[in-house]
């Protein structure tokens, strides 16, 4: 096992890692940028290493300065966390260059389903089902007009390289598709640093379903259940929740066979996500591979008592699963809501500033994974996400009660919050009804926001 493991992340997902590096007996080191050295990341780290000015291109995407900190203290892993370098090949392939192990997948499964064509091209070739679309980039325009007339209005224009909504628009017409071409490859180009875009088919009120697997070097692949992930603004996931609530036990089959079918293909190692479509009428479609650890792993944890990062650890350091499929049992229901620092009232505008009070739920079945304490300051320079609550129950209506219960406990002060949005949507109809579909804004759908 490692020695000593280095965070190239900040925020909530540090504080999740350096947590269970502490408990398996692993020294941690952290990096901050100069915004964050007063963060609790920084604060619970055995070690601390400045990498660079606020902006995140100069210090959490600095990969000189995060090799040099890592050589500097001696680490001999890099846990990346999620976002910023955690899916970057490259970054990967230079980590294991210095000598230091990249606590994730192989740098050629991460390039194979960091590419959304090659991965769609993988899943199709592994006997999963595939949303129409093009099989490939697109090269010009004409090509993406062409490909939309062939399979047909509404589709969905998306970055090749690309996650969290960015590089993404859904077009129902060809005029529609001449401006949205050009604005989505500019995106990707700012966010991705490539312009390449493929199209596919849009479907009409989709549930976002996604399976968590986990895979060893030597050939062991098994899947942990799957997510519900359908609670989405603006292509950024909300609410996650396990089991789904939509799925029957034949179309849960097919969906994790599949997904296990996908992870041998590219021999994959480590934690990652199978994503997939699952329309009205009860068919799936594979969407993407997330290569990495997810912000809603928590939900998996609480369903199943596995420790995620754990996990990654034990496999990046060369170990067996130990584990059979047979050997993962799911009990109960789970449930996060993202908290992030924004005015749900005021079109959820982000709502930097100092924390002045803050008291976070406990109970039975209650988790929170933040790094946020009183006097602490949510930055502008980076993502609103300052924290996630988790509930177990017995069953999904006991999930929700029990959400509802420590979302009433939570208090924070001093900023604005989407606590108050979670309440309201915990105590909808359509929520408990599961009848909130990705393509739908829930604040629209509760009358909240007119965005």
């Amino acid at each position: 096992m490692f020695r000593k493991v280095l965070i190239a992340n900040r925020g909530e997902i540090a504080v999740r890692v350096i947590r269970t590096c502490k408990e398996m007996g692993i020294s941690t080191v952290a990096i901050y940028s100069e915004a964050d050295r007063d963060s609790l990341h920084v604060l619970m780290a055995d070690e601390a290493i400045c990498v660079g000015p606020p902006e995140n291109t100069k210090s959490y995407l600095n990969i000189p300065s995060i090799i040099s900190a890592a050589i500097i203290s001696g680490a001999d892993a890099i846990h990346p966390g999620y976002g910023n370098l955690s899916e970057k090949a490259h970054f990967a392939d230079i980590c294991e260059e210095h000598g230091i192990r990249f606590v994730g997948p192989p740098a050629d499964a991460m390039e194979k389903m960091g590419d959304k064509s090659a991965a769609r091209r993988i899943a199709d070739k592994a006997g999963v089902p595939i949303v129409p679309g093009s099989p490939g980039p697109i090269e010009s325009l004409d090509d993406a007009l062409s490909i939309a007339s062939m399979i047909g209005y509404p589709v969905m224009v998306k970055a090749s390289s690309g996650g969290g909504g960015k590089g993404l628009r859904v077009v129902r017409d060809e005029r529609e598709l001449r401006r949205a071409f050009l604005t989505a490859a500019s995106e990707a180009e700012i966010a991705f640093g490539s312009r390449e875009l493929y199209i596919e088919k849009f479907i009409e009120n989709p549930r976002h379903v996604e399976v968590q697997i986990l895979a060893d070097a030597y050939g062991s692949v098994v899947h942990l259940g799957e997510r519900d992930c359908s609670i989405q603004r603006r292509g950024q996931k909300v609410v996650e929740e396990s089991p789904s609530p939509i799925l029957t036990p034949k179309l849960r089959r097919a969906m994790t066979d599949g997904a296990i079918r996908i992870a041998r293909a590219v021999g994959y190692v480590g934690v990652g996500t199978v994503e997939y479509l699952v329309d009205g009428s009860g068919r799936h479609y594979f969407i993407e591979m997330n290569t990495r650890i997810q912000v809603e792993h928590p939900v998996t944890e609480m369903v199943t008592g596995i420790d995620l990062v754990r996990e990654q650890l034990r496999v990046a350091a060369g170990e067996q699963l130990g584990r059979r499929q047979s050997d993962v049992k799911f009990i109960g229901h789970s449930i996060e809501c993202r908290l992030n620092a924004e005015d749900p009232m005021n079109g959820f505008l982000a709502s930097p500033g100092r924390i002045t009070r803050y008291h976070a739920p406990g109970g039975p079945g209650v988790r929170v994974d933040s790094s946020a304490y009183v006097g602490c300051v949510i930055s502008p320079y980076y993502d609103s996400l300052f924290g996630k609550l988790i509930v177990w129950g017995h069953d999904r209506e006991a999930a929700i009660n029990r959400m509802c219960r420590a979302l009433n406990e939570f208090e924070v002060g001093g900023i604005k919050t989407t606590i108050p949005f979670h309440r309201e949507l915990m105590r909808s109809q359509q929520f408990r009804e599961a009848r909130i579909y990705t393509d739908q804004d829930p604040a629209v759908v509760l009358g909240l926001d007119k965005a």
